[in-house]
C-alpha cells in the first residue's frame, strides 16, 4: 500500500552530503504502537526471565521462522518508488564526521538478536540492529519478529535485544523492549510492504550476583491466596519460574461441614470419640463431625461385630439390620506454596546507543544501491544444506532491485542477492554507505524473507520492504522517546 506525503525542513552537514546521500525530511504516516514492558518490574522480570537458570531460556531458544520462506520474484519494470525527496538520519556519532575509508569488512557492533516467547510459547530469535535516536534506545527489526502474526496477538511475550550475542554470551548486556512501533497498515493488515518495527528498548542490565537454590515454603488460609502467591513468585524477577506449586494441607481445626476450603477426612472412631465424648449411637453430634451408615438387610459374608482392623469403621445389629458406621471429621485445609528459587542481582550498564552505537537511516533511495545485510541466519536450504548455524554474525553484499511477493502482499520490496537462509536472518540490518572503520552506514533495510528464485532449491534471495516516508514516519513517533533504567 502506497501513500503520498508532504515533506520538508531539509538540513545537511558536511559528512553527510560526503556519503552521497540527502540529510532527514519530515513525515506523517499512520503508527501502531504496543506496550511490550511498562513498568520497571515488568522489565526486571523480563531480563530476569533470559539471565533465569543459567540462560537456559537463551540457549534453547531457536530461530524464528514464520513466514520467511516466501514466492518472490524479481521485477524488471516497476517496483518501488520515492514518495518524496531523499532522507538520512545520520548514525551515532557520525553526525559531523566525514567519511573514512577501509578495505576490510568490520563487523557492526550495533547488530544483535531479539530474543522473545512466540504463540507457540517456546522462546524464539530474530536479527536486529541499533538505530540512531534521541535518547539512544532504539532497536530496528523485522514488523513479524515484533507482532505475533501467528495468533494474531498484538505483540510478543518478553521481548529483549541482545547486541553482539555470541554462543551463548550478552557482552553488552540485555535490553528489554518497552514499546512497540509498526506501521498501522503491518499491524492490521499485515501489509508486507510495512514489515517493519521499531522498538524502544530499557537501559542494559548484567547478572551482578546470582544465589541459587533456596527453599520456599509458607501456607496460606485459602486457595486463592496460594494462588496468587504461586504466580507472584513464578513472575518475580529474583525466581526461577515454572517451579513453585500448591499442596493441600489439612489443619487440625474442626469446622462446620461444607465451609469453603474443608475436607471431610473418615476417622478412627477413637479419634472421633474424643470430640463426642457424651455422644449417643444417634448423637447429636459436635459439629463439624458425623456418622455415615451402610445398612443391610442380610448379614454380610465378612460381617463382623465390632471394630475394624483399621478401627474406622464399627459394625453393630440394630432393629433387625446390618450396620457399618463411619465416622468422619471436617477439618480446615490450607494450602501450602513451596518451591525452589534463586535471587538475580542486576546491575545497569547505560544506554545502548552509548554501549554499541547505533546505524543511520536512510528512505527513499534509489533502488540499486550496494547494501551490507548483516545478521545470524539459521537453518537449511530446501535442499537440505544446512549452511548457517546461527550462532555468529555473518554478511552479505550486493545491489538492491525490485521484487514483489504476493504471498505477503509484498507489491513495492526490494531485494538483493544474499544465500542467507531465513530463519534466524529475519530482521537482518542491510546498511546502504557502510563505513568499515567506523563500523556504521544508513539502514536502508530489514530482512523479511528469504527466496528461491531461479528453483535449484537454495535460497539466492533476501528481501526487505523499501524504506520510504512512510518508514520514516514510524521512525519519528519512536525516535525520541525515553525509557530509562530499570535497576
Amino acid at each position: 500500500m502506497k501513500r503520498t506525503f508532504a515533506f520538508g525542513g531539509l538540513v545537511a552537514t558536511a559528512g553527510l552530503l560526503a556519503a552521497g546521500l540527502a540529510a532527514p525530511a519530515q513525515a506523517a504516516g499512520d503508527v501502531a504502537t504496543d506496550t511490550l514492558a511498562g513498568t520497571n518490574e515488568a522489565a526486571r522480570q523480563v531480563a530476569a526471565f533470559w539471565y533465569g537458570e543459567a540462560k537456559a531460556n537463551l540457549i534453547n531458544a531457536t530461530p524464528y521462522g514464520v513466514e520467511t520462506k516466501i514466492v518472490a520474484k524479481h521485477v524488471s519494470k516497476g517496483g518501488p518508488a520515492p514518495d518524496s525527496k531523499p532522507g538520512i538520519v545520520p548514525a551515532i556519532g557520525d553526525e559531523k564526521k566525514a567519511v573514512s575509508k577501509s578495505k576490510n569488512v568490520n563487523l557492526p557492533k550495533t547488530t544483535g538478536k531479539v530474543f522473545f516467547i512466540g504463540a507457540d510459547k517456546k522462546p524464539h530469535w530474530c536479527s536486529a540492529t541499533s538505530v540512531q535516536s534521541n535518547y539512544r534506545n532504539l532497536v530496528a527489526t523485522a514488523g513479524h519478529c515484533v507482532y505475533d502474526t501467528e495468533s494474531n496477538a498484538a505483540t510478543m511475550d518478553k521481548w529483549v535485544f541482545i547486541p553482539g550475542y555470541y554462543q551463548q554470551k550478552t557482552p553488552w548486556g540485555i535490553y528489554v523492549g518497552k514499546q512497540a512501533f509498526t506501521h498501522y497498515d503491518y499491524d492490521v493488515y499485515e501489509d508486507g510492504d510495512r514489515d517493519y518495527a521499531f522498538v524502544t528498548v530499557y537501559d542494559g542490565v548484567l547478572p551482578e550476583s546470582v544465589n541459587k537454590d533456596r527453599d520456599y515454603e509458607k501456607v496460606w488460609e485459602t486457595e486463592a491466596e496460594a494462588k496468587a502467591d504461586k504466580d507472584r513468585i513464578e513472575k518475580s524477577p529474583s525466581t526461577v519460574r515454572g517451579r513453585a506449586t500448591i499442596t493441600p494441607v489439612v489443619t487440625d481445626e474442626v469446622v462446620k461441614e461444607g465451609t469453603p476450603g474443608s475436607e471431610k477426612v473418615y476417622v478412627k472412631r477413637t479419634d472421633w470419640k474424643k470430640l463426642n465424648p457424651t455422644a449417643t449411637a444417634n448423637g447429636p453430634f459436635k459439629e463439624g463431625t458425623g456418622v455415615t451408615d451402610v445398612t443391610s438387610d442380610t448379614k454380610p459374608a465378612d460381617w463382623k461385630a465390632g471394630d475394624s482392623a483399621d478401627g474406622k469403621t464399627f459394625y453393630f445389629e440394630a432393629n433387625g439390620k446390618y450396620i457399618a458406621r463411619t465416622y468422619w471429621i471436617n477439618y480446615d485445609v490450607d494450602y501450602k506454596v513451596t518451591g525452589k528459587y534463586f535471587q538475580i542481582g542486576l546491575k545497569s550498564v547505560g544506554r545502548l546507543g552509548d554501549n554499541v552505537g547505533g546505524q543511520g537511516l536512510a528512505y527513499n533511495q534509489k533502488v540499486g544501491k550496494p547494501v551490507f545485510v548483516f545478521g545470524y541466519p539459521s537453518g537449511v536450504h530446501p535442499d537440505g544444506n544446512n549452511a548457517f548455524t546461527g550462532h555468529t554474525l555473518k554478511w552479505t553484499y550486493g545491489k538492491t532491485f525490485a521484487v514483489q511477493a504476493p504471498a505477503i502482499k509484498g507489491e513495492e520490496l526490494i531485494g538483493t542477492k544474499s544465500s542467507f537462509t531465513g530463519e534466524g536472518a529475519i530482521g537482518s540490518s542491510w546498511l546502504v554507505n557502510y563505513n568499515n572503520g567506523r563500523r556504521v552506514g544508513y539502514l536502508n533495510g530489514v530482512t523479511i524473507g528469504v527466496s528461491d528464485t531461479d528453483n535449484n532449491n537454495r535460497y539466492d534471495t533476501s528481501f526487505s520492504p523499501y524504506f520510504d516516508g512512510e518508514l520514516y514516519g514510524v521512525y519519528n513517533a519512536a525516535k525520541n522517546l525515553w525509557s530509562g533504567k530499570i535497576v
